[in-house]
């Protein structure tokens, strides 16, 4: 029970006329103080508080004890108040039971001696009581013998005592009373004289603790909530344990993984209770030999995951545990489709040279270029736009090279998480890691021995693999992980990106003796918008193979492109020759062979060419390409975090609710700056 209040009756809680109210904005940039006084340092506090609502939002409460307490539940939980400043035993009692840290007014001894010499100039000769909080001072004692001065001390604890001990002075015969406010409206009531105790520099260097305090909880706070938010979106199970094995956080993900309904952990204490039941045995072993648990089969209530239990140290002393947990078969079903298929569709290179359709110079000049590499084994750095065809580049020289017949295999830089890069680059012997294929598996370096490996999104490579693709270009070998012995190979490396590799290198982002190792020969592709003489060719080629794949009526073939070609010059095709494809593949399947379409019908078909003015006519619309891609770049981390919980944590219906490719989508989720 809270102490009874026995002085005058308090105002109820109020914010200073300068601050919000405390549920207006309770994140808002400036942390919060709660002033808490049921007496005279009220008016103190509303002196100093003016002086700092730059740096802080103040909310007075005039409460104290067990009412503070229940004035300023709403406050603490909505996140307005950061820190509380109090005086006396209502700031040890608030200290006791509240959750935020609470700040004292402390009395120093200038503060007392100050007091002392204002009561005995005011009042001489007058026997002087001076009330304290928690204990006396033997010194003062002392002091007023030698000043003569008649000095009675007395020390409190809680209210109800602070007016036991000013009649217990009043009895003595002391005729001035210093000390807090509640003691100074005791001894006015009781006819006595008064002198508050609290100085206006000791509440301003109070001021001066709570809003630094307050400023460092706020930041605390802010990062706390930012992981946590993190770790709530994680598709991993996460937990973490304090070094007494208490639960400090958890995730959803982790509930969901080991079959926890939200209904039966909706306490703390429910919580602790199922993951202790089903990780203790994790965290039991971590505790007793120190060795953390890195990616283990684990078998939880006849479910496999892979766990891994690791401690936390801080100050080079451990002070707990995470625990990760993993779904097995996820896992399982991840690597069945890279081997199922990815890599059987890239060991052979289906296309040649001669299928870059167009008369252009530019592309002619990719020809050229491409039959004079294909000559020789030299590294090829193929750049352009997405969509300009650049992997058919890489397959045409690959089988107009000497190598032809021998493996091509291609790989998307950006496709995997860095982890699994460097396992299907460089390959893993035996034992590696737990998880680790039996009798170890080859690299694609290994596999593509004697043929090419075409390297796409070269610009996306992770940092740390691109020290180890450097060394494989330059020693021509590769060493397995979890092996202390090279393997050598004999493969032609074709690279390609549509980033600027230069610029990337002069950001840091891209190592500068991999550029230049990889930029030996250097082939750019050139839009589509760039080589417009070649659209027509390109669409009768294109249109002319989507007929045939979706075994469509070919005659009406001349009529569609008729219709289609004057359409094709105006437009802008930021998709280059695929949108192109696209486009005429669409065109194939939706107009029959009367082409009696009118511009309203066309318009449905073909939104990206044509769109109606104003007066119901049609015109065919250039859109900058610079806007279209900027366009595309709105898309934030944010974004694309919101619609991956959206579309159920499937990437690929993710990316299509974004209007981004899948590739686009992963590079994104992997940089969120």
């Amino acid at each position: 029970m809270p102490p009874r209040f026995t002085g005058p009756e308090p105002s109820r809680h109020t914010a200073l006329p300068s601050s919000p109210h405390p549920h207006a904005d309770p994140r808002a940039r400036r942390p919060g103080i709660a002033l808490v006084s049921i007496s005279r340092l009220q008016t103190l506090c509303e002196t100093v508080a003016p002086r700092y609502t730059d740096r802080a939002r103040f909310y007075s409460v005039r409460e104290g004890y067990g009412a503070a307490v229940t004035a300023l539940q709403s406050y603490v939980e909505s996140g307005a108040v950061d820190v509380v400043l109090a005086a006396g035993s209502n700031g040890a009692y608030l200290r006791e039971n509240l959750s935020v840290p609470v700040v004292t007014v402390k009395v120093n001894g200038f503060d007392v001696l100050s007091a002392i010499t204002r009561a005995t100039t005011t009042w001489p000769d007058q026997p002087v009581g001076l009330v304290l909080h928690e204990a006396v001072s033997r010194e003062l004692d002392d002091l007023g013998e030698l000043l003569k001065i008649q000095l009675h001390q007395r020390a409190y604890r809680s209210i109800d005592e602070v007016h036991h001990v000013v009649d217990t002075l009043a009895a003595e015969g002391c005729k001035v009373i210093i000390g807090p406010g509640m003691a100074c409206d005791f001894a006015q009531e009781a006819g006595l004289e008064h002198v508050f105790l609290y100085s206006l520099g000791a509440v301003e260097e109070a001021f001066e603790r709570s809003v630094e305090l307050a400023r460092v909880s706020r930041e605390k706070e802010s990062k706390r909530m930012r992981l946590n938010t993190i770790v709530a979106h994680m598709r991993d199970g996460v937990a973490a344990f304090d070094d007494n094995g208490q639960l400090e956080a958890v995730n959803p993900a982790m509930f969901a993984l080991l079959g926890i309904e939200a209904e039966r952990v909706a306490t703390q204490g429910a919580r602790q209770f199922e993951l202790t039941r089903k990780l203790g045995p994790m965290l039991r072993e971590l505790s007793a030999n120190g060795v953390a648990i890195e990616e283990r089969l684990e078998h939880i209530d006849g479910r496999a995951f892979i766990v891994s239990c690791v401690p936390i140290s801080e100050h080079g002393l451990r002070s707990g545990a995470v625990v990760t947990v993993q779904d097995a078969q996820m896992a399982q079903r991840i690597d069945r489709s890279l081997r199922t298929t990815q890599r059987p569709r890239h060991l052979v290179a289906k296309h040649e040279l001669d299928e870059l359709v167009g008369d252009s110079p530019l592309i002619a000049k990719v020809r050229r270029l491409a039959r004079a590499g294909a000559a020789h084994d030299a590294t090829v750095l193929l750049t352009g736009e997405s969509g300009t065809g650049k992997e058919l580049v890489a397959q045409g020289i690959h089988n107009a090279s000497a190598r032809r017949g021998n493996p091509f295999v291609a790989f998307n830089c950006a496709a995997l998480p860095e982890g699994l890069i460097e396992s299907e680059l460089f390959g893993h012997d035996e034992g590696a890691f737990t998880g680790a294929r039996r009798g170890g598996k080859a690299g694609l370096f290994e596999i593509a021995h004697t043929g090419t490996i075409f390297l796409d999104e070269i610009g996306e490579m992770p940092a740390a693999l691109q020290s180890r693709l450097l060394r494989v270009l330059q020693e021509r070998e590769v060493m397995r992980l979890g092996s202390g012995r090279p393997v050598p190979i004999d493969v032609r490396v074709i690279a390609a990106t549509h980033r600027n590799l230069h610029e990337l290198v002069a950001q840091g982002r891209f190592r500068a003796d991999l550029y230049f190792r990889l930029n030996l020969l250097q082939i750019e592709l050139p839009a589509l918008r760039e080589r417009r003489a070649d659209i027509a060719l390109l669409a009768e080629t294109l249109l002319t193979r989507s007929t045939a794949q979706y075994g469509l009526n070919d005659r009406a073939t001349g009529q569609i492109l008729s219709v289609l070609a004057p359409l094709f010059e105006s437009y802008d095709w930021p998709g280059n020759v695929r949108e192109l494809e696209n486009l005429l593949a669409r065109a194939a399947i939706y107009l029959d062979h009367d082409l009696s379409a009118h511009a309203a019908s066309l318009q449905e078909v073909f939104p990206e060419l044509l769109r109606l003015n104003t007066a119901g006519a049609m015109r065919t619309p250039s859109p900058d390409h610079a806007e279209v891609m900027s366009q595309r770049e709105t898309v934030t981390y944010e974004t694309a975090q919101a619609a991956l919980q959206a579309a159920g944590g499937n990437r690929a219906a993710a990316a299509r609710a974004l209007g981004i490719s899948r590739t686009t989508f992963w590079r994104l989720m992997k940089s969120p700056d």
